[in-house]
This record gives C-alpha cells, sequence and structure tokens, in this order.
C-alpha cells in the first residue's frame, strides 16, 4: 500500500472517530440527567468490579493460606467471604441495571425523537423534493439510518464506566506490587495496537455496509411497489437478479467485516491471558525470595484480567462509529433539506357557493429549458364543472398538482375566491378543497378510517357521501359494512371500487373545489355518469375540475379547457370545441374508439350493476 493510501485511511479513522464522538456529544446534551443515570450505574459497576479483586486477595491472605498452614479454618472467616463476594455481585447488579436501562432508555428516546423529526420533514417537504428521491431511500433514512446513527449510545455508559475501573484497576495493580504491574502492563501498548489497526480496518467495510442497506432497501421497495407490473411483463428473474446483486454486495461487504472481528476478538482476547503468564511467572519467583505474598500475586493477575475488558469496551464503541456517522449524515441531509412551502395568513372566506377559481399566466417545468406549462390562462366560475382535456404530457396532472399546491409554479399564479394560494396560511387551502387522485391509496384499515381519515364525521355523512360515489351498494355487501378492513392498498377491492372510495373520501368533506385527475378511469362508463349526475345533484355547487379522457365525461361538463404543449389551446364547451377544433375532435374520437376495441376490465362494476 502506498504511503498516501495509508495516510488517507488513517486521515478517514480519525475523522470518523472524531465524528463519532460529536454524534454522541449530540445524544448527551439532549438526555444529561438519563446519561448520568447510566454512567453512575457503569461506574458502581466498574468499582465493584475492580473490589472482586480486592476481595479475592483478602480472602487469600486472610483466610485461605492461613487455612493451608493451621489445616482447619473458621465459619467467621468462611461467612466473612461469602458476605464480601455477595455484597460486591449485589451492587454489582444494580449498577448492570442502572448502566442498560440507562443507555436503552437513551438509545430508543433519540430513535424515536430523530424519527418523528424525519418524518415531519418529509410532511414539510413539497412533492418536488420527493420525485427527487427514491421512496426505498426515504424509508432507509426514517429507519435504519436513525438506527445506526444511536448504535454506540448502548456501548457508550459502559465504556464510561470502564474507563474509570481501568484507572481504579491500574491504580490497585501498582499500589499491590509495582514490578508485577509493569509487567502485566506491557500488553498494553499491544492491546492498544490492536484497537487502533481493527478501527481502520472495519471503518471503511462498515461504512459501505451501512450504504449498501439502504441500496437494498430502495431496491427491495421498488420490487414491490411495482409488483404489479413485474408481474404482468414476467420481469421476475431480471427483479430477482437486480435485488440479488445489492443483497450479494451487502453479504459480501457484512462477512469481509465479519473476518475483521473474528481476527481481532481472539488477538484481544489472547493479550491479556499472555500478560497474566508473564504476571504469574514473575510472582512466583518474587514470591519464593519473599519480596511479595500470594495475595499481591492473585490480586495482580485478576486485576490484569479486569484491564482488558474497558479496553474492549471501547472496541465495542468505536465499532459502532462508522455506521453511525454515515447513518446521522443520512438523516442530517433530509433534516437540512429546503424547500419547505411558505405560508402567508390569509383565510378564505367560508361560503355555501362553489369556489372560483383563477389561473393566471403559469408555468412550470421538471427540467432547465423544458416548459410543460407555460402562459396557462383559463378561469371557472362557481359551481362550474370544468373538463381538462389534452394528449399526453400536455400536463394535465401537473395542472392538478399546482391546484391543489402540491408544488408551486415558477411563474403565475393560482387564486381561488381572489386569493394566491402562496398566500393562505397552512391548513386553509385544506379546507375548501379535495383532490381525488389518478392512482389511489388506500390505507389498511376500515372503509370508515379510510373516508374519514381520522376526522370526526358521521356515519350518516360517510353513507351520503358513499351513495354520491356510487359505492354504496359493494360497501353495504362486505361482512362488516363500514367495519370491514380492506387490506394494505386496499388489495381486497377491485381498482374501480378503490376509485369510488377516494371519490367518497373527498366528498365526505363538503369541498367548494374538487379537483379530480382522470379519477374514474377503472370505473365503468355507466357507472360513471351515475357519480357525475350525483354529483350534480348533491355536490352542493361545488366547483368541479376533472381530467377526463371519455367523450361522455367531457360532455357531461359544462365547459372544457382544451391543453396542448402545456398551453391552453381552446375553451368552450364540448359541442363548441367538436364543431370548431380539429385536434380536439380528433383526440376524444380516438381514446373513444380505442376504448371501444379494447374494453376495460370492469367486471366489478358489472356484477355491482346487476344486483341494484
Amino acid at each position: 500500500m502506498s504511503t498516501s493510501q495509508t495516510s488517507q485511511r488513517a486521515v478517514t479513522a480519525a475523522s470518523t472517530m472524531r465524528d463519532g464522538f460529536a454524534v454522541l456529544g449530540v445524544a448527551i446534551r439532549r438526555e444529561p440527567w438519563i446519561f448520568t443515570l447510566s454512567t453512575l450505574g457503569s461506574l458502581l459497576f466498574g468499582a465493584l468490579t475492580v473490589a472482586d479483586a480486592w476481595v479475592l486477595g483478602w480472602a487469600t491472605d486472610e483466610v485461605v493460606l492461613p487455612a493451608f498452614d493451621e489445616g482447619t479454618t473458621t465459619a467467621k472467616g468462611l461467612i466473612t467471604i461469602l458476605a464480601l463476594f455477595l455484597g460486591v455481585a449485589i451492587l454489582r447488579a444494580v449498577g448492570i441495571v442502572g448502566r442498560r436501562l440507562g443507555a436503552g432508555i437513551m438509545q430508543y428516546r433519540m430513535q424515536a425523537h430523530y424519527r418523528r423529526a424525519v418524518t415531519r420533514q418529509y410532511l414539510r417537504l413539497p412533492m418536488s423534493w420527493h420525485q427527487r428521491h427514491p421512496t426505498g431511500q426515504l424509508l432507509s433514512n426514517a429507519n435504519a439510518d436513525v438506527e445506526a446513527a444511536w448504535a454506540p449510545i448502548a456501548p457508550l455508559p459502559m465504556a464510561v464506566g470502564t474507563i474509570a475501573m481501568m484507572v481504579i484497576a491500574i491504580a490497585m495493580m501498582l499500589v499491590a506490587d509495582l514490578v508485577m504491574a509493569l509487567v502485566g502492563l506491557l500488553v498494553f501498548p499491544l492491546v492498544i495496537l490492536a484497537n487502533v489497526v481493527f478501527q481502520r480496518v472495519q471503518s471503511p467495510l462498515m461504512t459501505r455496509a451501512q450504504a449498501l442497506r439502504a441500496e437494498v432497501s430502495e431496491v427491495a421497495h421498488e420490487s414491490f411497489d411495482g409488483a404489479l407490473v413485474v408481474k404482468t411483463l414476467g420481469r421476475e428473474g431480471e427483479e430477482t437478479a437486480r435485488f440479488a446483486e445489492r443483497a450479494h454486495a451487502l453479504r459480501d461487504t457484512n462477512v469481509k467485516a465479519g473476518r475483521v472481528r473474528a481476527v481481532f476478538d481472539p488477538v484481544l482476547e489472547a493479550l491479556p491471558n499472555l500478560g497474566v503468564l508473564a504476571v504469574l511467572a514473575v510472582g512466583v519467583v518474587r514470591v519464593l525470595n519473599g519480596q511479595t505474598d500470594a495475595g499481591a500475586v492473585v490480586t495482580v493477575a485478576y486485576l490484569l484480567t479486569i484491564v482488558a475488558f474497558p479496553i474492549r469496551s471501547l472496541g465495542w464503541l468505536l465499532g459502532e462509529f462508522p455506521r453511525s456517522v454515515v447513518g446521522f449524515d443520512r438523516v442530517g441531509n433530509v433534516l437540512a433539506a429546503t424547500g419547505e412551502m411558505e405560508y402567508g395568513e390569509q383565510v378564505i372566506e367560508s361560503s355555501p357557493e362553489g369556489a372560483r377559481l383563477d389561473v393566471q399566466h403559469l408555468a412550470y417545468r421538471y427540467e432547465e429549458d423544458q416548459h410543460l406549462l407555460a402562459d396557462l390562462t383559463f378561469t371557472v366560475e362557481p359551481g362550474r364543472t370544468v373538463a381538462i382535456v389534452g394528449p399526453t404530457a400536455s400536463g394535465k396532472s401537473t395542472l392538478t398538482s399546482l391546484l391543489v399546491r402540491l408544488v408551486d409554479p415558477l411563474a403565475g399564479r393560482i387564486c381561488i375566491d381572489g386569493h394566491d394560494l402562496r398566500d393562505l396560511s397552512a391548513g386553509a387551502l385544506a379546507e375548501h378543497l379535495s383532490l381525488v387522485p389518478q392512482h389511489t391509496f388506500l390505507f389498511d384499515d376500515t372503509v370508515r378510517g379510510n373516508v374519514t381519515l381520522g376526522a370526526d364525521i358521521s356515519d350518516e355523512e360517510v353513507w351520503q357521501a358513499l351513495r354520491t360515489a356510487q359505492a354504496d351498494g359493494f360497501v353495504a355487501a362486505l361482512p362488516r359494512g363500514l367495519d370491514s378492513r380492506l387490506g394494505e392498498r386496499g388489495t381486497t377491492l377491485s381498482g374501480g371500487q378503490r376509485q369510488r372510495l377516494s371519490l367518497a373520501r373527498a366528498l365526505v368533506r363538503h369541498p367548494r373545489l374538487l379537483v379530480m385527475d382522470d379519477a374514474t378511469s377503472a370505473v365503468d362508463p355507466e357507472v360513471e355518469a351515475r357519480i357525475l349526475a350525483a354529483l350534480r345533484n348533491t355536490g352542493g355547487g361545488a366547483t368541479v375540475v376533472v381530467v377526463a379522457y371519455r367523450k361522455a365525461t367531457i360532455a357531461l361538463a359544462d365547459e372544457v379547457v382544451y391543453l396542448r404543449d402545456g398551453r391552453v389551446v381552446d375553451q368552450g364547451s364540448h359541442r363548441e370545441l367538436l364543431a370548431r377544433s380539429p385536434g380536439y375532435a380528433d383526440l376524444v374520437n380516438a381514446y373513444e374508439q380505442e376504448h371501444r376495441d379494447d374494453p376495460v376490465d370492469t367486471l366489478d362494476d358489472e356484477v355491482e350493476a346487476s344486483t341494484r
């Protein structure tokens, strides 16, 4: 290995150690009392462990050797030895309980605090930030990285306490017999050197392993989330190979780290034992020469075995630093992310009428110099239904994200009742607007839980929303009605049923502006027509903006906004646009013909319709 490589690894190890202690400093400052409790417990354990050596030496000189000389012993001596050892053991147990309980509470509190901090940050950050980060990585940040960041807390109190134990033990060794203590402590530099070498070799391996854990999580989440695509396209083998590549890389890295530890542990175990043998050899000679007594030999030999334990505990602490530093850095990157949406102080006045929507000179892009929306302008009057129609990549779904302020426009503005969305206070928009997205997400909860999402809404209102969404029939047929659990992501329901529950979730909040992004694509056209008719009759005058493809859906709208290349090409009624816009007529007629030749599987809706 070159000199520069050796120097770089030394610097990396030193930096990891410095950063690791900095991470621990964060925990200590946040939980000082618990850290103090666990440290006191560790100090008690360390002191009583050293006291064992004193008891052992005292028992040797005062009870054991006199028994050999006199051929008998006294009950008082035996009871004294028993009482001393029992007292030391009980107090040491109290120290162990305090140390472990405090360390555990401190570690899990820090993990809980940072998990909450990460998830709060996820909720604050805009969708544009989420779109740049894989979901698997976000899960890893909130789980594996947080756990790794605070893993060194577990051995921290023990390491602090055992340092005190080591100091006390060395002092007692020097007091018992200076020569034997110096002979025994000759192994001390060797133990320290072994720890340094171990850290330098192990640190990059553990850093790599932590990064690979996140990669494995990302690949697994993508494969599970895309299970439908994987299965329908027969990509199981390729996905398995992709996951196996990352898993094998993680396995190999962990195996390498295990091999390093497998070499290190026996060496660290053997060095103190070699010191004990040297002390015993020198001690025998000194006892025979009358320079010391047997109790001092036993005390020094025992204390030497104790000295190795603090060094090992420091090794356990330092061994966690590489993972801890990597995990804390990854969590820190999330917490330091910027882009939170800024809110104003304005609120929208309550009104039984629908909201007025003004879109003024809107512009947005995902990539530089590639505008998806440009100078987009239109108005929706209160209580009217407007269909947004356009070819693929014309910006329809992006427009819905902007309307509900999942992202902010690069230029222009969106106003509801004259209020710019960016001037509204946090939560003000959600009180007047609901979104029914194209891709429905249902929680592993009951029907009621998925519709109300924890809001205080009566069952009567829930059933009314279900009736409007044409979902009351299949919900009533479920074994437990509103109390029926739907499974993860609503896997027990069909696509059309999930879409209708998503619509009911939006309607139960009585929005003044309802935005639907192709929200009935999996629903039978007849059922869709009933849904739209019910919206007109029971929507309470809500303004509706619907991204639509089907001609029947579009025809029910009061007005159509025709988009192409991110701009409003034409605006008017469906009949007017069919008459004067060839591009619009070609688009809706082509879509209708395509779906007439290749109908969507709507078996669930047909079965439901037959039961009415």
